[in-house]
């Protein structure tokens, strides 16, 4: 039986370049479609779910972060933004405002298909794959299921926030260092730069009832990285 082929839609005005980018990811298996429209972008991601979005920052008539946001309580696939090489404002930005990941221009398209065929992956549970599910105090995390709860109320997340999650949660008392994290989330050495873990840290403290300013659930450990505190949230539960 054949494999059903992944979908992609590509929002992007530079007709060249998303002919170009469609080309070769429908050479490597991918069903492709193209939309140059940012006016139009939201209401065709919300109307088809397609499984992947890769998503323009500069766009004509709406820009890449305004529809990141609109789709965002509406799709819940990855989307992976294309920035400016050197703005590191939009990367972050773009990070806060629901976007899993991000790719530079000029686009080289190995890079773009390896971080295409990742996101994909952290997405899709592997078969057979037991049921992995993690409680602490009032907060649950399912793995196979790919979603949060606290409270018995489910957790607004976007599949990099909930890769992340899962990651610290499943390795509960352990210090994950940031290139530790970066390279199990994303498959890439870590620059030493890059922002995107601690904004997503940020974004996931308040919705797992952690204090933000004062965190114990997620601590930030100076000059090794993070940790999650199982005690901490058994006893957030054992305090209401």
């Amino acid at each position: 039986m054949e494999q059903q082929r992944s979908q992609v839609l590509i929002v992007e005005d530079d007709q060249r370049l998303a002919d170009l980018t469609r080309e070769y990811l429908q050479a490597n298996g991918f069903d492709v479609s193209v939309e140059g429209d940012g006016g139009k972008a939201a209401a065709r991601i919300i109307a088809e779910q397609p499984d992947l979005v890769i998503l323009d920052l500069m766009l004509p008539n709406e820009d890449g972060l305004s529809i990141c946001r609109k789709v965002r309580q509406q799709f819940a696939g990855p989307i992976l933004m294309l920035t400016a090489r050197s703005d590191e404002l939009d990367q972050v930005q773009g990070l806060d405002q629901g976007a899993d990941d991000y790719v530079c221009k000029p686009v080289r398209p190995r890079l773009l298909l390896a971080r295409v065929n990742a996101l994909l992956r952290r997405t899709e549970p592997a078969p057979g794959e037991p049921s992995q599910s993690l409680q602490f105090g009032p907060l649950r995390v399912d793995n196979t299921l790919r979603e949060a709860w606290l409270r018995e109320e489910r957790i607004d997340l976007t599949s990099a926030e909930f890769d992340l999650l899962w990651l610290l949660v499943s390795n509960a008392g352990r210090i994950l260092s940031r290139e530790e994290i970066f390279t199990s989330l994303r498959g890439v050495a870590y620059d030493g730069q890059d922002r995107s873990i601690d904004v997503r840290i940020s974004r996931i403290r308040p919705r797992i009832g952690d204090d933000l300013e004062h965190p114990r659930m997620i601590k930030t450990i100076r000059s090794k990285g993070y940790l999650f505190v199982r005690e901490a949230a058994e006893a957030m539960g054992q305090a209401r």
